[in-house]
């Protein structure tokens, strides 16, 4: 691994991680280049910031699982070549049903390079009894109904998306208003280095 990043799982005990891009289940339906491993991998300060989210989840009883954090550039440059790919509809249903996938990158969901390339980026949820808890979409789900602004949403929904937002705030990291899962470090050790070593 590369020196200045750590296991976040392995680092932070209790912090469940699933990584979805090690997977065929993520956008476009297989695993990406560069992950060799289903490990959440970020840099030393971030794994310090995220224990301090995950010690303030748990006083409130909740938990905290990690869908992606570090991802290296032949990863990004993966979605580029699957969204210049013809329309087969296998994962359209479930993270895009209202976009076109050629305006993914005009809108501001997947982007050419990303932010999680520096190491300080991660994707989460909260975690109730052990299960994801209900945040009104799902991990990757594009559209308006992802963004922190949407309020079209059950109070109880709306009100844990708050709360996520105010403990990863609480503990150092700056939301991304698109994507409720999305957080980055503020004072990243490496904002403009972009990685590409493999997850292994």
């Amino acid at each position: 691994m590369e020196k200045g990043f750590v296991d976040l799982c392995e680092a932070i005990p209790g912090l469940r991680c699933e990584i979805r891009y090690a997977t065929a289940h993520n956008l476009t339906g297989h695993p990406l280049a560069g992950y060799l491993a289903p490990r959440a991998i970020g840099t030393v300060q971030m794994a310090g910031a995220l224990r301090g989210a995950f010690g303030m989840a748990q006083a409130e009883g909740f938990g905290l699982l990690v869908y992606d954090a570090y991802r290296p550039q032949k990863a990004v440059d993966d979605f580029v070549r699957w969204s210049k790919l013809p329309e087969d509809g296998a994962t359209k249903q479930e993270f895009y049903p209202a976009l076109a996938k050629e305006d993914l990158f005009a809108l501001g969901y997947i982007a050419l390079r990303s932010g999680h390339s520096r190491g300080s980026t991660v994707d989460l949820t909260l975690t109730r009894y052990g299960q994801p808890a209900d945040l009104g979409t799902g991990f990757d789900y594009m559209g308006e109904e992802s963004h922190h602004s949407y309020l079209g949403l059950p109070e109880e929904t709306l009100m844990l998306r708050r709360r996520l937002k105010a403990l990863m705030e609480a503990a150092g990291f700056r939301p991304y208003d698109g994507e409720w899962w999305h957080y980055t470090l503020i004072g990243e050790p490496y904002p403009d280095t972009l990685f590409d070593f493999d997850i292994t």
